[in-house]
Order: structure tokens, then C-alpha cells, then sequence
């Protein structure tokens, strides 16, 4: 059995499909009212799967959610998972890079004793699509999956020459993926990556101060990362469908693409910054717009 919440990305519940775990046994344990995976939610899953005879093996937790941005609870998860002998999977394609600022650290304690780290430096490196990877604590692991089968035709080959990646995952030959990420580290260095994800937490946290204080939103809860999400309310249409009008409406000449999601059942509208070039002027800009709709229909 696989453990992880309903605010994980569909990727975990795929990822099993395709090693040939079914659905049935990706269990949804409990979450809180923010949408964080529940320690004691997860330990109920545990004992009520091991007496129905079922073997626990994964606890999947998120970093950084893609509905709502929230961090799971690391530190207490991964003591949990390391007591129940559970590999501890964290998805943090969105949010892990973030822990190159202060408060990211903060906020992402824990992470640096998973067994496996999914990360997308698409994301929080803002670099090309298709710059993700995996980050193991044991490359044995990978090694006990993925090696075994020698071609012959590479018998001159001396072993431990090279680094053979055919050996760390299903791809055969691949391209220097790494090269994207090195060179503009190497160009720029960390400090240019860590000032502009601060910038982003800034312009959230920005954002959501903002809207808090307008008149027709509601936005219950301050972003732990750099989503935010927000509702209409008090105005003449019932707040969901409110909202989407507001959402539609701000996106409606094309300068501003937000989205609508459900949380805790109820539609929101979603703010994701995470642009290279989304700064405070967008942001103002952003914020003026949801402002002059807002105030033409509580008018």
C-alpha cells in the first residue's frame, strides 16, 4: 500500500499504475482543514491496512501542492515512516527549491531525510520544460531496479569507467539534461536563484495581504509558498458561482491567466507566481483588475 493525500499530484497515483500497483492500493489518508497530509490519519491507515493483511510500504507526501501550495508536515511524517520501516517519497517538483531562501528552509524542514526527492528545476529554476529529476539517498536502490542486464557489445568497456544511467532508470541512452541546470548556476551562481524565489514568496505573501483587505474577496488562509488562492463573497451571485465570474472576467482580455480550483469543495480562484518575469508590477496590475471587477458587481 501507497499512502498519500487528496491534494497530491495525480503523478503518484500514476507512477503506480505504471510499476503495476493499482489504484486500490494508492490509499487517501486524512488531511487537515489547509489540506496537510494528518500524522495521526496516517497512522490509522497503517494499523487498519496491516490487520486487513495488506503490507504497507510508501508514504508519499507533498512539498508544495499544486492546488494550494501547502507543505506537508515533514519532520513528524518522517519519523512516522522511519519507525513503520515505509519508504518516504517527497514530491517537491514545485515547491522544493524554495528551500534556498530562509523561509523555505523554515518551511521545509524534514526534507533532506527522504529516501527519494522528486524535483522540476522547470519550476523553481525557471528553467526549459522537461528539467525534472530524482534525487535518491541510496543509489543502490536504483541500481537493485534498473542494472543487471550486460550488453555484450560493451564488454571492453571497464567497469566503473563511466557512470552508466542506463543502470539509474528506465531510460537507455538520454540527453545531458544536467547541462541545463549546471550552466546557469555556474553562469549566475545560487544567490541570483535564491533573490528571486525571496521575490516570489514576497509578491505572494504581497498578494495575499492585499486581497485580504478587499472588499468582496475572501482569502482565508496566507500562502506557505507562492500560490494563493482567494473567493468572492457578499456578492448578488451565490460565492461559487461568483467567483467564477471574478476569475473569468480578470482573465478575460488575455493579460492575466488565473485559474479555478475546489477547496475544501468550494471553487476558488488560484494565483500560481512563479514567472521569471512576473514582478510587483504584474502583480499590481493583477490586484487593480480583481479590484475594479469586484467593485462593478457589489455596485
Amino acid at each position: 500500500m501507497i499512502y498519500t493525500t487528496d491534494q497530491a499530484h495525480f503523478a503518484i497515483a500514476k507512477a503506480a499504475r505504471l510499476v503495476g500497483i493499482p489504484r486500490r492500493m494508492v490509499r487517501t489518508v486524512a488531511t487537515d482543514q489547509a489540506g496537510r497530509m494528518d500524522p495521526a490519519g496516517v497512522i490509522r491507515a497503517l494499523e487498519e491496512d496491516r490487520a486487513r493483511g495488506y503490507e504497507p510500504f510508501c508514504l508519499a507526501a507533498t512539498v508544495g501542492t499544486t492546488n494550494t501550495g501547502i507543505v506537508d508536515p515533514l519532520t513528524i511524517l518522517v519519523d512516522i515512516a522511519e519507525r513503520e520501516r515505509l519508504w518516504f517519497h517527497v514530491d517537491a517538483a514545485y515547491g522544493g527549491f524554495f528551500r534556498l531562501t530562509a523561509r523555505g528552509n523554515e518551511r521545509l524542514k524534514g526534507i533532506e531525510r527522504a529516501d527519494s526527492l522528486a524535483l522540476d528545476p522547470h519550476k523553481g529554476m525557471f528553467l526549459p520544460f522537461g528539467t525534472g529529476c530524482l534525487l535518491v539517498q541510496d543509489p543502490q536502490a536504483l541500481l537493485h531496479t534498473h542494472a543487471g542486464d550486460e550488453a555484450v557489445f560493451f564488454r571492453d568497456v571497464k567497469s566503473g569507467q563511466a557512470t552508466d544511467f542506463a543502470d539509474l532508470s528506465p531510460e537507455l541512452t538520454r540527453p545531458a539534461r544536467g547541462l541545463r541546470l549546471w550552466l546557469p548556476l555556474h553562469l549566475h551562481g545560487v544567490g541570483a536563484f535564491r533573490r528571486e524565489l525571496d521575490e516570489k514568496l514576497d509578491l505572494a505573501q504581497t498578494a495575499w495581504d492585499r486581497l485580504s483587505d478587499m472588499q468582496g474577496i475572501s482569502a482565508p488562509a496566507p500562502p506557505e509558498l507562492s500560490i494563493v488562492t482567494f473567493r468572492a463573497q457578499g456578492w448578488p451571485d451565490d460565492d461559487d458561482h461568483a467567483t467564477e465570474t471574478l476569475v473569468r472576467e480578470v482573465c478575460a482580455d488575455g493579460r492575466f491567466r488565473l485559474t479555478t480550483t475546489l477547496v475544501n469543495g468550494q471553487v476558488s480562484g488560484r494565483l500560481a507566481i512563479l514567472g521569471y518575469r512576473t514582478s510587483a508590477i504584474e502583480v499590481e496590475e493583477l490586484l487593480h483588475r480583481v479590484h475594479t471587477v469586484t467593485e462593478t458587481h457589489l455596485a
